[in-house]
């Protein structure tokens, strides 16, 4: 039974991680034209084993994605023979000194995804968006190159604004999944399905969101510095386009549930020259704004003990 959900990600599976992220990740495969040919190569197969995970969820049933994940999380640890796309990322792990507890968290965060979501509150938001999608920043920085320490908390800064613009974009898409990710501090106690027929509230509460996700944006490009020049313009660029995701669903009301938002080629290619001059003569950032990650910060022990289900820390 497991291999069924094997089955129904093996497109991605069977091609490769080129041709996963130019039919998957138009925005990703767009900038990445900027990188060197070695960087988007490996850029392509993080990007390739990170959509493999979630489609995984996505797709298969969820008691049996849960089980295929927590074989992959044994693969990861050593544990038998690991299937192809894991080995690619192992190898590829030990190529750019990724630290295997960051796909670990990865694949936590994908499991909150098999069961009905219902966030409730920002600072839990702000936790689900470092574990889905800070920590591939952590992975991305170091497969294009940043060694310091100083970066990663930028690089957590970059995925966590990105999957704050995917929730903006995809509301619609995930209540239909039985997920919200609106915080019921803004929306209410509100079930997936009411958010389709309430369109003010959600627009007000994206609006929040792509506000929020703006203070990340800003933080995770100023960081771009302690990335190799080439792989900082193709970042700035992906990410910047990216933005444009949640500045468009602004201009056009705010409203994600009147219809996907995505950005045109031609705008694409006009926010390039701009970006590329910005991120050429930026300095690096003084400091880390501490106040970002104050939600992923490991609370004490008895503040804890009654709710918390898991720990966050920024990986050292």
């Amino acid at each position: 039974m497991t291999d069924r959900i094997l089955e129904q990600n093996a497109d991605l599976a069977d091609q490769s991680p080129r041709a996963v992220l130019k039919r998957h990740g138009r925005s990703f495969h767009f900038a990445g034209q900027l990188l060197g040919d070695e960087d988007f190569r490996r850029s392509a197969r993080l990007y390739a084993f990170c959509r493999w995970l979630d489609d995984l969820v996505d797709r298969g049933h969820p008691k049996l994605a849960r089980r295929e994940l927590g074989r992959i999380r044994r693969q990861l640890a050593g544990e038998g023979i690991a299937l192809p796309v894991v080995a690619d990322f192992l190898d590829l792990a030990e190529e750019c000194c990724i630290p295997i507890p960051i796909a670990l968290e990865l694949i936590e965060g994908l499991e909150q995804d098999l069961e009905p979501v219902r966030v409730g509150d920002r600072d839990e938001l702000i936790r689900y968006a470092y574990r889905v999608a800070g920590t591939v920043g952590l992975m991305m920085s170091r497969v294009l190159g940043a060694r310091s320490s100083r970066a990663r908390p930028f690089a957590i800064d970059l995925g966590i604004a990105m999957q704050l613009t995917n929730i903006a974009r995809d509301v619609a898409e995930d209540a239909r999944a039985d997920r919200r990710y609106l915080p019921a501090t803004w929306v209410g106690a509100m079930e997936p399905d009411e958010l389709l027929g309430n369109p003010e509230i959600v627009r007000k509460a994206c609006h929040r969101l792509l506000n929020l996700a703006e203070n990340y944006y800003v933080s995770g490009l100023s960081g771009l510095t302690y990335l190799p020049l080439r792989a900082r313009l193709g970042i700035g660029v992906a990410g910047r386009v990216y933005r444009q995701i949640g500045r468009r669903l602004l201009r056009q009301g705010g409203n994600p549930l009147a219809g996907r938002v995505v950005v045109p080629k031609w705008q694409k290619v006009a926010l390039t020259p701009g970006s590329l001059l910005i991120d050429a003569v930026r300095r690096s950032p003084h400091a880390h704004q501490e106040i970002l990650h104050r939600p992923l910060v490991e609370r004490p022990r008895a503040a804890r003990a009654s709710s918390a289900p898991a720990r966050y820390k920024v990986l050292p």
